[in-house]
């Protein structure tokens, strides 16, 4: 289902103009993604549009699979788009469709076009076509073939269709005008020969459709009201609104959106594949990837993607976003459904010399401050513990608020304890500290009315599991990986992950699930992994607790 929050935008008007004037009667949209990679978050801005579009007028969105390069298609990219649109909440009319669902008609068409004498077959290699097509400021030179007989055109597209010819051998092109100052219009080719085996219909094909060929076609058999697009495909549009008119079917409207960008990321299926393919990242779904699949295993949920989404609106010019944006939304939508938890990435041993040696009390803990219905939990306390080392500091400065020595801090949920011994190795490291607690000080709460400015997580040494913790940063160090033209690899940020190998946890967490979000208090939000097993649970950092964009924007 759309967002609630889903806004009126210059689509909505063009569409509202369009039921006004009696155009369009019943609003009809698709999202038409190739199967040759996992979606990123810049696909999720087409799906948000697209189906919200669809919700808001009551209409129906189609999910339609551009399955026409079978060399760089398969059916685990099928399978990741689908798993990725019902995880955002979305749901398409009937069930999905493919391109190849009308290969049949796209090649009748295509002879039409040829007997109408606007295609002919073109024996120019790809290189000759590239070279011949002009500049921007020079027209294009027409081929040697491109005023074949109607006859000779259509037996040469048969035998291309039959198989006669190797790849690269021929292509079918249109024929419009070589000159024109719109370089999609010079000649386009509109079919070549892949001898390879499609995932739906086999080795039946030997030609496939360009896209710019099979979009239109596509979207008219399916009554398409409204093609919404990114922008790269508005110079596209003649060519779209040429091959309908030529060929005289029914002639949806195209709009085009700006596309999301984002800093410190790559929005391109192709550069992404690369990084999987070399093995850089943890497949698709690494939890640094852009990929949706990925933000999901990094902890984000579908509510944060599409607050964000309409953050940032639907606009007709391109820009770049602030991926701290992205990482606000997650925060504000964590912070309302994270359990709360305790962790310790690195932990120091805490001797509570006054607490009973063999002794458990359970203290009572709310699960989330922001949703009472989450209700509590009781977390073991016991004479041991362990502490983030950062808590502590042996000579600290007057505004260090945690544990130092002689100092008093409050344990969250639990009591206050004074540090008043501190034993250090061979090497002079600390290793654990002697405290004493205050038994009249549970919950904060003490006789004479004292308080103490800080309050630290910890976890019972004898009920702690152990856990994997991963730490991310940004995929590259420059915000724009693009800039260096050599190689975008060269910004790769070698540092975007870290590894935490023994952190301790509470026993809570024993019970964690996929897909559930917890805020390790204190530190950040996190989500457990994948790979996580009862032997070992591993655990990914969702974003840290801090909001710089926030703080930027009120600055």
């Amino acid at each position: 289902m759309a967002s609630k929050n889903f806004t009126n935008n210059f689509i909505t008007e063009i569409i509202d103009n369009d039921i006004k004037s009696n155009l369009s009667k019943k609003i009809i949209t698709r999202f038409p993604p190739e199967p040759n990679g996992y979606l990123h978050i810049g696909h999720a801005k087409s799906i948000y549009i697209n189906f919200s579009i669809a919700e808001k007028y009551g209409g129906q969105c189609n999910l339609r699979f551009d399955d026409t390069n079978p060399l760089k298609e398969n059916i685990e990219y099928v399978n990741s788009i689908i798993e990725d649109i019902k995880w955002l909440g979305f749901k398409w009319h009937k069930e999905p469709l493919y391109a190849s669902d009308y290969f049949d008609q796209m090649f009748d068409f295509a002879i039409d076009l040829i007997k109408k004498g606007l295609a002919y077959v073109d024996d120019q290699t790809s290189e000759e076509i590239k070279n011949n097509r002009g500049t921007l400021n020079s027209p294009g030179k027409e081929s040697l073939y491109r005023n074949r007989s109607i006859n000779e055109n259509i037996d040469l597209f048969q035998k291309m269709k039959n198989g006669d010819f190797k790849d690269g051998e021929k292509v079918l092109r249109a024929k419009i005008n070589m000159a024109s100052p719109n370089i999609n219009l010079r000649d386009p080719i509109i079919y070549r020969i892949l001898h390879t085996k499609h995932h739906r219909t086999g080795n039946k094909w030997c030609i496939y459709p360009m896209y710019d060929w099979a979009h239109g076609i596509e979207d008219s058999m399916e009554n398409i009201s409204h093609s919404i697009c990114t922008l790269e495909f508005e110079d596209h549009r003649p060519l779209y609104d040429w091959f309908l008119e030529k060929i005289n079917i029914f002639h949806p409207r195209q709009i085009e959106f700006a596309r999301l960008n984002l800093n410190f990321t790559v929005m391109s299926k192709r550069k992404l594949k690369i990084l999987v393919d070399n093995k850089i990242v943890d497949g698709w779904d690494d939890p640094r990837m852009p990929t949706i699949s990925g933000l999901r295993r990094r902890g984000y949920s579908p509510e944060s993607i599409k607050n964000f989404i309409n953050q940032t609106g639907v606009v007709k010019r391109n820009g770049v976003t602030d991926i701290s944006l992205l990482e606000h939304s997650l925060r504000e939508h964590l912070n309302q459904i994270s359990l709360r938890v305790m962790a310790v990435l690195n932990p120091l041993k805490v001797v509570i010399t006054n607490f009973p040696k063999d002794k458990t009390e359970y203290l009572d803990a709310k699960n989330n401050p922001e949703n009472k219905e989450d209700g509590t939990r009781l977390v073991p306390f016991s004479r041991e513990i362990y502490i983030e080392k950062t808590d502590f500091l042996e000579d600290a400065p007057k505004k260090f608020f945690r544990l130092s020595l002689d100092k008093e801090v409050r344990l969250l949920h639990a009591y206050y304890i004074t540090c008043n011994k501190i034993i250090k190795n061979d090497q002079g490291e600390i290793v654990e500290l002697h405290c004493e607690y205050d038994p009249k000080s549970k919950g904060g709460w003490t006789e004479d009315g004292r308080k103490v400015k800080g309050t630290i997580h910890w976890v019972s040494i004898s009920h702690a599991i152990n856990a994997q913790i991963n730490l991310y940063n940004r995929l590259f160090n420059n915000e724009n990986p693009l800039d260096d033209k050599s190689d975008f690899l060269n910004n790769y940020n070698p540092k975007s992950l870290k590894t935490v190998k023994n952190a301790k946890l509470e026993p809570s967490l024993k019970s964690a699930k996929l897909n559930s979000y917890y805020q390790f208090v204190r530190t950040g939000y996190f989500s457990l992994d994948k790979k996580s097993s009862n032997d070992q649970l591993h655990f990914n950092q969702s974003v840290s607790l801090r909001d710089s964009w926030s703080k930027k924007n009120k600055s």
